[in-house]
């Protein structure tokens, strides 16, 4: 239990108006950290979109190319035809948040004169599918490139949220409580001064 004193109630407000003034700040903190999750949000729901009808339609494609060309020719194409992807990985930061980005060195669509097979060989049908699948693969990186700072931006939120509520629900209430009650201590202590003084002025002048 704090002492009911006057130089206790002025140190309780000051630090209710510290915590009220940490809430806001808290609250404007989680404002843009919104804020920026929503516009990271936006191209990463676009990359998905892009992943799924790229896949399916390199799927349709797939199934009809392996009707004409066979997966064994396939397969003996898809082994000629590997190359390296370059990606650079680095930590960066978003508001204090320190997440890793993920650059990636394309285009990874290719020219059908650039895959390393003779294309006047085969369908069109096993090229749509070559495209759409190397489509698909730059999606993908795109997409990992904003999981990261989703990831961390969602946890920082979360975690700025609950400090946000410890402070407004319970640090802030039992501050402004212990206020009030030393308040009303002081001020029955007060008044009771008040008549006792008012009292002994009457009895002098009585006597």
């Amino acid at each position: 239990m704090i002492h009911p004193t006057r130089t206790n109630l002025l140190l309780l407000r000051e630090k209710a108006a510290s915590v009220a003034n940490s809430v806001a700040i808290l609250k404007a903190r989680r404002q843009a950290l919104i804020r920026g999750f929503l516009e990271s949000v936006r191209p990463f729901v676009r990359s998905r979109d892009a992943i799924r009808r790229d896949y399916a339609v390199a799927i349709a494609e797939l199934r009809l190319s392996r009707g004409h060309e066979g997966m064994a020719s396939i397969e003996a194409l898809a082994a000629t035809a590997g190359r390296e992807v370059g990606v650079d990985v680095e930590e960066r930061n978003i508001m204090g948040v320190r997440y890793r980005d993920l650059t990636v060195y394309g285009p990874f669509a290719r020219r059908p004169d650039e895959r390393g097979h003779d294309y006047t060989v085969t369908t069109p049908h096993l090229d749509e599918s070559i495209h759409a699948f190397e489509s698909v693969l730059e999606s993908m990186l795109e997409i990992a490139a904003f999981e990261s700072r989703l990831k961390m931006l969602g946890e920082e939120i979360l975690r700025v949220t609950r400090r946000t509520r410890i402070l407004e629900e319970r640090v802030l209430p039992r501050l402004q409580s212990q206020i009030h009650s030393i308040a009303q201590y002081l001020g029955e202590r007060e008044r009771e001064a008040y008549y006792r003084l008012k009292k002994f002025k009457t009895d002098r002048k009585a006597a």
